[in-house]
């Protein structure tokens, strides 16, 4: 179970699960194309692509960083091309960009939506689009998207529908997806934390800093989506998978290393859990 000459494009991955996902691989010595939009520092944010680029390079991996706004369908194709040339291929799209707001309809503004439905549903579409000739070649292609299981109890829509449906409109992608390349051995799968993780959605959307000592690190969705990128075959394909239970069924056991805080509280389930 290794990537080690594999090639993963991960978009927004200068920070957070894509940023961890991107160092996990880099660990094989992997090649990474870190793609996102933070190329200059920001004031609240940490990571950039190319901060992230040189943990990359430190970890043993190959890093790529592209500036890329993954709602621009000729950016994305274009990015693609650069990164087969650079690498000699893809082997892996990880659809990590995500965009939140977590307001009902009455009060979300129509703009806010247009981005969240852009950044989550539309983009994994236009990723995977322009990435298909490529993972054609490899000897194992992954589409992975982080997006969860499809819950459809009211209250996940009732508070905040807008943004769940652009959501579930990606593992609707998922599932779609591993059917129709499975002529091509392409490998398609969703991925979501069985608990919230201490990134920045959850600091500015989910009740700041403080709902860290309640939750795991990023380190536990990288080490998921490793066993699954790896996976050969399509072993692993049209499954919304959750990251505890594969790395269960994959014979891990041990789940406490995980916790941001080994002090704090009971551990929160993310959004669309019960």
């Amino acid at each position: 179970m290794s990537l080690s000459g594999k090639t993963l494009f991960i978009t927004g991955a200068s920070r957070g699960i894509g940023r961890e996902i991107a160092l996990r691989a880099a660990v094989d010595g992997a090649n990474i194309v870190i793609a996102s939009k933070s190329a200059e520092a920001h004031p609240k944010l940490a990571g950039t692509i190319f901060s992230v680029a040189d943990e990359v390079e430190a970890a043993g991996g190959k890093a790529l960083p592209l500036q890329l706004d993954v709602r621009d369908e000729n950016a994305v194709r274009e990015a693609m091309a650069t990164a087969a040339e650079h690498f000699g291929g893809i082997d892996a799209l990880v659809n990590n960009a995500g965009a939140i707001r977590l307001t009902g309809v009455e009060h979300l503004e129509p703009k806010r939506f247009d981005l969240m439905y852009q950044i989550n549903t539309r983009a994994v579409m236009v990723c995977s689009q322009a990435a298909l000739p490529y993972l054609k070649q490899s000897a194992s292609g992954h589409i992975l998207n982080l997006s969860p299981p499809l819950n459809l109890a009211p209250r996940w829509f009732a508070q905040h529908g807008p943004y769940t449906i652009t959501k579930y409109g990606m593992s609707m992608l998922s599932i779609g997806m591993s059917d129709e390349f499975k002529k091509y051995g392409i490998s398609v799968n969703s991925l979501w934390p069985k608990t919230i993780i201490a990134t920045a959605a959850i600091e500015f959307e989910l009740g700041g800093r403080d709902a860290f000592k309640r939750a795991r690190t990023p380190a536990i969705m990288a080490d998921a989506a490793h066993a699954i990128l790896s996976s050969t075959d399509r072993s692993i394909t049209g499954r919304l998978l959750i990251d505890e239970e594969l790395l269960r069924e994959q014979g891990q056991t041990e789940f406490e290393q995980y916790r941001y805080d080994p002090q704090g509280g009971s551990l929160v389930p993310d959004l669309f859990l019960d």
